[in-house]
């Protein structure tokens, strides 16, 4: 199917998946108010699963767009490749987080269909961010995305932490969303246009040197999206946040939010602001050091495997950025691929912590995972196979990723980032390692510690699916490789095979 935007009922075909997910999770809080005796009462299990039928039916609408090419002038909105591989991505996280929020909000007292219609309106705007071709809609995303956020973080009303959470989260981003808007407006004084690919021509077309409006302005932007991939310094919200949000919240911000970022981030500088690489490369260098090392030492010293977690999540953001200042396709693709691997072992690992609890006691230290391994074996060898990818060893999905990404910074003309990338994986190797020794290695509290499994039967069988998923981009990655190759050719040109795979 062909697209012109120059009729605006293209639009209306171009963003049929975000469409079709909203208009579910509409039906899904009708369905929820009608199916309700009264109005303080829990959701019925139907809810949860009508989510994920949304998510499915999305899925099926992105799949759709694969035929579907634009012509003329392009619009507002991307209709590429890079846009429907990031979009199964979001989809992937929002799916992972409804499965193993299953169970686990009966027992939190907080099972209220509005937590499916938060998750689902936030994967909306995590998609429309992967799709914006201008400033203005990747802001109204943003924000879709961030408000939707914010009310699941302090979903646990009766949990003072959640409420805390909520606030700090709240109050570090409306100041980040800040800086963001105010760099799309220097950006526009400086360029005339908030639409990537026409700043992208004038600044190919200016002959004299960058004007400082334009440079605070890329560089007020660049703090907006460094704000929620939770780079160091601007990591502050993340180790509370995740800490206080129920779980289940925990892992979508920490797959899909941080994802939809990254996402937006490499369109935004890669198109737009490909021509002023060289001002921004070193500056996002320097913060993929200072992230990597930062949260890595940071982690080394938690006794919360959630706030280990948590600070894993801010390590990985540095890896991510490594890719993103690479700015060619090796790093692109590597990019895609890393980003699938990190949302399938971090949604996995939380849902262990998940399985892990007792009640509303989410039982997160260190010290309540002793001999897990013996007495819940299927969860011991698959949060074991999440934690090793997670550090990058070999056999895991994780290490291809890494491996890829290497390339890209050693392509990209960057050997010092490869080093430091790898310097800091070592160094993650303490945090992973520890927590396994301490499932196989230390004896449980007692012989009943880990009896009575905290997981339904379909957050388990997400679980599984996860920790398989991530076995096999090991040992079978090229389709996907391929598949996030191809997707990014929109936003580079094809520079031959990634390790030498087939395209």
């Amino acid at each position: 199917m062909q697209l012109d935007f120059s009729s605006n009922t293209a639009y209306l075909w171009a963003l049929l998946p975000e469409i079709v997910l909203s208009l579910w999770a509409m039906l899904v809080l009708l369905v929820d108010v009608f199916q309700k005796g009264n109005r303080e009462a829990p959701s019925k299990p139907m809810i949860a699963w009508l989510a994920l039928v949304g998510l499915v039916l999305a899925a099926a609408a992105n799949i759709w767009l694969i035929g579907v090419h634009e012509t003329g002038s392009g619009g507002m909105i991307a209709v590429d490749g890079f846009r429907v591989f990031a979009n199964f991505i979001f989809l992937t996280a929002g799916a992972l987080a409804v499965l193993i929020s299953m169970g686990y909000l009966d027992r939190n007292g907080i099972n209220r269909g509005e937590f499916y219609v938060l998750m689902m309106y936030a994967v909306v705007g995590m998609m429309l961010m992967a799709a914006s071709r201008d400033l203005i809609l990747t802001f109204v995303a943003l924000e879709l995305m961030s408000v939707a956020i914010y009310v699941l973080v302090g979903f646990n009303r009766r949990d003072p932490r959640s409420s805390e959470a909520a606030l700090k989260y709240f109050l570090l981003g409306a100041f980040a969303s800040g800086f963001f808007i105010y760099g799309v407006a220097l950006i526009f004084g400086s360029t005339g246009s908030t639409n990537l690919t026409d700043i992208a021509t004038v600044l190919s077309g200016a002959p004299q040197p960058a004007s400082m409006m334009l440079i605070v302005g890329v560089a007020l932007l660049a703090v907006g999206f460094l704000f929620k991939v939770a780079a160091v310094p601007f990591h502050m919200w993340t180790p509370d946040a995740y800490d206080g949000a129920p779980t289940p919240v925990t892992a979508l911000m920490a797959t899909g939010v941080k994802a939809a970022a990254f996402a937006a981030f490499l369109r935004v500088f890669s198109v737009a602001f490909a021509g002023l690489h060289d001002r921004w490369a070193f500056t996002v260098a320097a913060l993929a050091v200072l992230t990597m090392l930062g949260a890595n030492l940071i982690a080394l010293t938690q006794g919360s495997v959630k706030r280990m977690l948590a600070y894993s999540s801010v390590a990985h953001a540095g890896y991510l950025l490594v890719a993103v200042v690479a700015a060619n396709a090796v790093g692109a693709a590597a990019f895609l691929f890393y980003l699938l691997v990190y949302t399938l072992m971090t949604a996995g690992a939380f849902g262990i912590v998940i399985a892990n609890a007792r009640g509303q006691d989410e039982r997160v230290s260190l010290d309540d995972y002793a001999g897990l391994g013996w007495q819940q074996p299927l969860l011991g060898v698959m949060f074991s196979v999440f934690l090793l990818s997670l550090a990058g060893f070999p056999l895991t999905g994780g290490f291809v990723g890494k491996l890829f990404i290497l390339q890209a910074a050693l392509e990209a003309g960057q050997p010092w980032l490869a080093v430091v990338l790898v310097l800091a994986s070592v160094i993650s190797y303490f945090y992973y390692l520890r927590v396994i020794i301490v499932m196989y290695m230390r004896p449980a509290a007692s012989e009943d510690a880990h009896r009575g499994l905290q997981l339904t039967g379909p957050a388990q069988a997400g679980v599984v699916l996860a920790a398989v998923a991530v076995l096999l981009l090991f040992f079978a990655p090229s389709p996907v490789l391929d598949a996030a190759q191809q997707s990014v050719a929109s936003l580079f040109a094809p520079t031959g095979s990634v390790f030498g795979l087939h395209p």
